[in-house]
């Protein structure tokens, strides 16, 4: 496995299965662009420094975080216009928790969910 990655170690009966941070961020990005009310995800800065430094960042605007085998995720979304944020940050939340949890087996602690900016209909 290469060095410049950080993964997520689990043992079982027949040995460890690894699973990249990169992953998660993966599965996190999807779920959230699932929720009706997410336009994209925006941008942020530890994106935008990995980008710079010629790390390709599948998941932009989203981090993981392994705390004592629990993972914490942030994300920043962009809305779109007429959606009511308490309500799209919760099904967000729910939806990127499931995803993981579902997914890898891994217990989800936190989803912190930014709202970067607000997205308006084209006019046609």
């Amino acid at each position: 496995m290469s060095e410049s990655k950080e993964y997520v170690s689990r043992s079982d009966e027949l040995g460890n299965i690894h699973i990249s941070e990169e992953v998660l961020a993966a599965i996190a990005a999807a779920a959230a662009l699932e929720v009706e009310g997410v336009s994209s995800l925006a941008a942020n800065l530890g994106s935008d420094i990995a980008e710079l430094l010629g790390k390709k960042n599948l998941a932009k605007g989203v981090r993981v975080k392994m705390e004592e085998d629990k993972v914490e995720v942030e994300l920043s979304v962009l809305m779109g216009y007429g959606h009511t944020i308490p309500e799209m940050g919760k099904a967000v939340q729910e939806g990127v928790k499931t995803a993981i949890e579902s997914m890898t087996g891994l217990e989800v602690a936190s989803v912190n969910v930014n709202v970067g900016g607000i997205t308006f209909p084209t006019k046609e």
